[in-house]
């Protein structure tokens, strides 16, 4: 499925993995900004029915985004921009301060129909390229387990993909990602909502903005936290998605956290 496009700012001049299967160059690309380097890699899914549209919509000049891979439901796996340049694929988005995503990160987009197809399962083919690549990306890249992203996570009010039906314990198994067991969901527990507020709420808070979400300490729930607890939920509790702070929530919240590396002080 090599593109026919011969325009050499648009070309790639040779894969960046070994694990591609095809090329297919975008021209929605630019250098990377303030001399970054890729530290991140965010995750998508395509929100569209098939391959070939995917590949379409992100190589359309008039409609601005691209990614550097795609991988199709049968593990195929598309470079679609060279790593060493921007792509356009993260958005209005932001993580630990840093607010230009697209120049800090690689971003892969999975093939999926998405919430409003349904969110069809992710079939083992493709979840196997996924997880394969990432680890390529990552160990070249030496991007450290914290910064394996969802989409949903660096733009948390505007994003849900790739959605609380990917597999993330498989690619943290094979060393991609952070992950810790979710605490269990308890039936009786609905948790607290839009507008509550206390001490909870704030360190709830504090500890997704240490984590790396881009949250604001107001202990109380407001719209953007709302969000943020969507985003946290949809990536490391997906077993209920709905913006409410409860125990199992608040319990994983703080697993993970323990989880993160401790800085080297000097």
């Amino acid at each position: 499925m090599t593109r026919g496009d011969t325009d050499p700012v648009h070309m790639i001049g040779a894969p960046d993995s070994r694990l591609v299967t095809d090329l297919y160059p975008s021209p929605n690309i630019e250098p990377r900004l303030r001399g970054l380097t890729p530290t991140i890699l965010v995750l998508h899914y395509t929100g569209l029915p098939t391959m070939e549209r995917s590949l379409e919509v992100l190589s359309r000049p008039d409609y601005k985004v691209s990614c550097h891979y795609v991988v199709g439901e049968d593990g195929r796996i598309v470079q679609m921009v060279a790593e060493e340049l921007r792509a356009w694929h993260a958005g209005v988005s932001s993580w630990q301060g840093e607010t230009d995503i697209n120049s800090a990160s690689i971003g892969i987009e999975i093939q999926n129909a998405g919430h409003a197809g349904g969110l069809p399962d992710f079939p083992a083919p493709q979840m196997a390229a996924v997880t394969a690549l990432s680890l390529d990306i990552v160990v070249r890249h030496a991007i450290p387990p914290e910064r394996v992203l969802a989409h949903s996570d660096v733009a948390p009010s505007r994003k849900i993909d790739p959605g609380e039906k990917f597999d993330w314990p498989r690619l943290a198994a094979e060393g991609v990602g952070l992950w810790v067991p979710p605490a269990a969901v308890d039936a009786d527990d609905s948790g607290i909502g839009a507008g509550a507020a206390g001490a909870d709420v704030e360190r709830a808070q504090r500890l997704l903005r240490r984590y790396g979400y881009g949250i604001e300490v107001s202990g109380v729930i407001d719209e953007a936290t709302g969000f943020v607890l969507r985003a946290f939920q949809l990536h490391f509790r997906p077993q209920r998605v709905d913006s409410r702070l409860d125990r199992s929530t608040l319990s994983t919240l703080e697993r993970l956290v323990d989880a993160l590396p401790t800085p080297v002080v000097a």
